[in-house]
Formats: C-alpha cells, sequence, structure tokens
C-alpha cells in the first residue's frame, strides 16, 4: 500500500503519518519526489487499519500495491528515479557511460585507462578488485590493493569507481572505496548481500541474473530498498540460451519491459551481454535506442593483453568511435551527452 501525500504536505504532517504507521507495527518508507511524497507501507498488512490513514492531515489518497516489489514498482512512484554518484547521474536526460577494464591489473594500466576514458567523454570507471571467477585457480583480482588503486584513479581522474562486491563482510571495507557497489550476476539472489549492501547509502549496481525473469530481478531491488537504500540501478548484462554464437543473449526487450514497471534506472553492459567486441559498439547503439539510461563498458589499452575477458574488451580508439556514435544517437531519443 502507498499513501500519497499533497503537494503542500508539512513535515509535521509526513512525520505524524509515520508514527500512526509504525504504532501499526508496519515499516514506512518515505519516497520524496518532485510533485509529490509517498509513503510506501511494508509488512503484515492485516495490521493496516487503512481509514484512520486516509482522513490524516496532508494525506491525499490510499492506494493498494498489486506488485510484490512494493518499493521498486511504478504504483509506488511514478516519477523516474534518478541515481547520482559524484559528478555522474542515472537516469537523467543524459546518457550515463561507464567505462574501464574488467579488472584492476596494475596501477599503470588503470591509471593510463582512467584518463584516457575521462577525454573521450566517460562520466563513470569500471575495475573489479574482487573478481568472482568459475575456475577456482583463475586470477581472483587484487582486492584490497585494487581496492586502493581505484580511489587513486577517482583521485587523479576525478570519475566515480565502481566495483564488484562478493562477500557480506567485505561491504563496508569497499564502500570506502567505491562510489557505486556492483552486485554482479552470480549473486542477484544473494540475500544476505543484498541485505547487507541495503544497509549501505551508497548506490547499488544490481545485474541481473544469467537465468533470471524480470520479477525475480525486482525483487533483489526490494531487498536492497527494503534496507532503506533506494539508489538501485538495474542492469542487463545477457541471459543464458541456445545462441551459440555470442557469450550471452543480450536481452535489449527488458529495457521497455522493465520501465513499465519500475522507476528505478536501467543500464546495459552489452560487453558481457556479448562476450565479443565486434559486437559491444552495435549492440550499444541498439541498447540507447531501446530507452537505456546508459552503458557499462569493458575498455582496455591492450584487449588482446588483458588478463580477463579482453576479447569482449574495446580499445580506446573503438570507445571513442561508439562516444561519437551516441552524440549523433542521443538527441535522436531525446537524450544527450
Amino acid at each position: 500500500m502507498i499513501i500519497i501525500m499533497k503537494p503542500n504536505v508539512s513535515r509535521q504532517e509526513i512525520k505524524a503519518m509515520i508514527e500512526r504507521i509504525k504504532k501499526m507495527k508496519l515499516e514506512p518508507h518515505l519516497l520524496r519526489g518532485t510533485e509529490r511524497n509517498v509513503i510506501a507501507v511494508v509488512g503484515d498488512e492485516r495490521n493496516l487499519q487503512r481509514q484512520p490513514l486516509e482522513i490524516m492531515p496532508g494525506v491525499e489518497s490510499v492506494v493498494a500495491v498489486l506488485k510484490p516489489y512494493k518499493l521498486a514498482s511504478r504504483e509506488s512512484k511514478r516519477e523516474r528515479t534518478v541515481v547520482k554518484a559524484g559528478s555522474l547521474s542515472i537516469g537523467g536526460e543524459k546518457l550515463a557511460i561507464i567505462a574501464g577494464p574488467c579488472t584492476v591489473e596494475n596501477r599503470s594500466m588503470l591509471l593510463h585507462t582512467a584518463k584516457a576514458i575521462k577525454r573521450l567523454g566517460a562520466g563513470g570507471m569500471r575495475g573489479g578488485a574482487f573478481k568472482p571467477r568459475t575456475s577456482p585457480y583463475a586470477f581472483q583480482g587484487l582486492k584490497n590493493q585494487g581496492l586502493k588503486i581505484l580511489a587513486e584513479a577517482r583521485r587523479q581522474s576525478g570519475l566515480p569507481i565502481i566495483t564488484e562486491v562478493l562477500d557480506p563482510r567485505d561491504v563496508s571495507v569497499v564502500a570506502r572505496s567505491a562510489d557505486i557497489l556492483q552486485i554482479g550476476t552470480r549473486n542477484m539472489q544473494n540475500y544476505e548481500l543484498l541485505k547487507a549492501v541495503g544497509q549501505q547509502r551508497k548506490p547499488i549496481l544490481l545485474k541481473r541474473g544469467m537465468a533470471a525473469g524480470i520479477d525475480e530481478l525486482l525483487m533483489s531491488a526490494e531487498y536492497i530498498m527494503a534496507q532503506g537504500n533506494y539508489q538501485v540501478i538495474l542492469c542487463e548484462r545477457g541471459i543464458r540460451t541456445f545462441n551459440d554464437y555470442s557469450r550471452n543473449t543480450l536481452d535489449l526487450t527488458v529495457i521497455p519491459a522493465l520501465k513499465e514497471r519500475t522507476h528505478l534506472p536501467v543500464i546495459v553492459d552489452p560487453s558481457h551481454g556479448t562476450g565479443k567486441r565486434d559486437y559491444v559498439i552495435p549492440m550499444s547503439r541498439a541498447a540507447v535506442a531501446a530507452g537505456a539510461d546508459g552503458l557499462l563498458l569493458e575498455v582496455h589499452p591492450h584487449p588482446e593483453r588483458a588478463m580477463i575477458d579482453g576479447q569482449q574488451s574495446l580499445s580506446f580508439e573503438e570507445f571513442g568511435e561508439l562516444m561519437d556514435d551516441l552524440k549523433k544517437l542521443a538527441p535522436i531519443v531525446g537524450r544527450n551527452m
């Protein structure tokens, strides 16, 4: 259920409503908007006494939310959420372009990459310090040393940093270095990890599981939001199908489907979604045309020498080519760079 407050509602009226909801042993979540403030109510609705809430000062209406994901649903918040991390905004008119290597390999490579992608127009930088690998013998990342290098790259370039967190025990450590915490596809339904990042007050990038449906993705977002962190970015990164010509199937139909169901921003990772460098640029263009709020791209100074995922990483030259393409495409779909 959601309680839609009047445009001129006072702080005292909002506070009184929140206290009333708590007395019913329900949990209120205040979702602030530019035109309306909405209070989403979650918990055992058998405790709900609807009529007393409808007549309280400042209330415009009380509406039932039919979706199981109460906080992530567009029924709870009609206007789009814009998530901000430093100078980067995700979900507004400007396309959010986040680029960088799959993993932090060493200091010189990462700093070189940070300066190059900033010059070419990226708004944020990706880089893995902790890496989940299929093989237990593969390179797992530089871990804490990688976090230090990422923090230095932010200081030198000014770019906000996004990096993955794998373990609830590492959340606070990663949050001290990162501007956005990434939950990877393998952890989309790691509910203890979702609750741990939900207790942080930094944006969370939630990647769709490789076999997950839309409702499952949105319920995972709900786990984060139920902890009080409403700064969630959804990411389509490809799903597993019988496709035998690319690493995954990049499901771009999910973009309008998500936009219909949720107010959260949606970005696309065409690097993991295709697994092939030659496919990344055309699928990036397609993602923006389909309504994506941004792109998460793997870019490396020497893809042929990359320790991880070089086959799907763009060179600086190719990234520059894509940015030129997006500058032409963005205005056509009502966006800017």
